[in-house]
């Protein structure tokens, strides 16, 4: 079953279990979603994007719900921060889970290895092929630090 699928189907249970904070999440991704469907479209092709952008549109939306709690908690509004913390949760759910630092650093290592980077010249070579196999499953911005350190390391 297919991203897609699955978030309509969590809608329906949301629905009927008359959870509204889960609803209206579920609605959100399907609204951005949407969204990137529409800007993806061209003269010849109608499809919708693949689930691996799905994960990295995911991604992105929890990226910005941190943000959001650093901000709320900063300004003294810790009620919203909770609502941006449910958020991401429920955001969370549908995506693979997440690696740790260390298997992200060893992920990395694997790439380098394999694509035979030696320098930072390489280093988007390295994070492409990151993104590929590991799309949603790792912090890019850690990933890309990490990358950073061996290449620069060696």
């Amino acid at each position: 079953m297919g991203l897609r699928e699955q978030f309509n189907d969590q809608l329906k249970e949301a629905m009927k279990a008359r959870d509204q904070r889960r609803v209206s999440t579920l609605r959100m991704v399907q609204a951005a979603l949407k969204d990137k469907d529409i800007a993806n479209r061209t003269e010849t092709s109608r499809e919708g994007i693949s689930d691996d952008d799905i994960l990295s549109l995911l991604a992105k939306m929890v990226k910005q719900r941190e943000e959001s709690v650093t901000a709320f908690e900063s300004g003294g509004r810790p009620e919203l921060a909770a609502s941006e913390r449910a958020e991401i949760e429920i955001i969370r759910s549908f995506m693979p889970k997440q690696m740790s630092a260390d298997e992200a650093k060893a992920a990395a290592q694997k790439v380098i290895a394999e694509v035979g980077a030696a320098a930072m010249k390489d280093m988007g070579k390295v994070m492409a092929a990151l993104k590929e196999r590991y799309a949603g499953q790792m912090d890019f911005a850690k990933a890309s630090a990490a990358v950073k350190e061996l290449l620069s390391g060696k």
